[in-house]
């Protein structure tokens, strides 16, 4: 099988699929996507189901040579792209002819871009799931939950698309506005004071260095969390206060168990927004009630065909 040989690696680029769903009961994350609306798009341009999968790529500075004539689709943060030297547009799906090489330059706003190719790339399954999970060692072109690196093999099988498409402007976000992230209250929102709850939707908080694919760290005025003497089971999005009271807010490489107080939960069409966010980046956060967060995800998953 032929497919898409990586020249340069990038910093950090991983096969990511829909997620490992029911595993979390033996503690291991779902993993997945950290950006589902620029991953969904990526799919849904070259007609690919629901978690079809795909790369993930951070910062960018990735290079690539086909060994196939498919086509492929890029959505997610604003860079350079070009094949053979010739710009191509992000959003968009386009050709890719047997020997030409995809050259992906470095971010401009944004941190993470997602490259599907028609059909899905190949690689074995593993707990059902080619999710790359790296503190696990899980999924992954070679299964050990490793990064792509130079030399790898993009496996995938010759494919066509009726022709150019691109997403429509108004769904595709601005990644340089300061983001204002919707909350759902609940968790142990009701054990923090009135003062503590407001005082978190009030201030803006900034995007620490030290986050991850796990996590995202908060810097502001801290809160002061209530004491919980217990681990429960935590999902993504989660708002979790430390003691230290800067909030971390959970994302898709996330534990399964956690013995911080949860504030709420961030709503999940938000998460991408905040993953697309470079450290330092000043951010809020808005109250959103569950039944319209409901809503807005059932329409989200029936357009996306999951």
């Amino acid at each position: 099988m032929t497919g898409l040989a990586v020249i340069r690696s990038g910093p950090l680029s991983l096969l990511q699929d829909a997620g490992r769903a029911r595993w979390q009961h033996l503690g291991v994350s779902p993993a997945g996507p950290l950006d589902i609306q620029a991953a969904a798009w990526a799919n849904r341009l070259l007609g690919n189901r629901w978690g079809t999968p795909l790369v993930e790529i951070a910062l960018g500075g990735i290079e690539l040579e086909s060994g196939v004539d498919t086509w492929v689709a890029l959505c997610g943060a604003e860079l350079e792209m070009t094949l053979d030297g010739a710009p191509r547009p992000n959003w968009s799906r386009f050709p890719l002819r047997a020997s030409q090489r995809l050259c992906l330059g470095f971010a401009r706003s944004g941190q993470r871009s997602y490259l599907a190719v028609a059909g899905g790339f190949r690689a074995g399954a593993l707990l059902g799931s080619v999710a790359t999970q790296t503190r696990e060692g899980l999924g992954g072109l070679h299964g050990d939950g490793q990064p792509l690196r130079a030399g790898d093999l993009l496996s995938c099988t010759p494919a066509s698309c009726p022709g150019a498409a691109s997403v429509p402007w108004r769904f595709v976000p601005d990644y340089r506005a300061e983001p204002r992230l919707r909350v759902m209250p609940g968790g142990d929102a009701g054990d923090f004071s009135v003062a503590e709850r407001r005082r978190f939707f009030a201030q803006a908080w900034t995007l620490s260095p030290q986050s991850d694919r796990m996590g995202v760290r908060l810097l502001g005025e801290p809160l002061r969390a209530p004491t919980r003497q217990w681990s429960l089971g935590v999902t993504t999005g989660a708002i979790q206060v430390p003691p230290d009271g800067q909030p971390i807010v959970l994302l898709a490489d996330r534990q399964t168990m956690g013995g911080y107080p949860i504030l709420g939960w961030v709503h999940p069409l938000d998460l991408g927004l905040l993953a697309q966010c470079p450290a330092h980046r000043t951010l809020r956060f808005e109250r959103v009630a569950v039944e319209a967060v409901q809503g807005e995800m059932r329409e989200f998953y029936r357009f996306f065909g999951r």
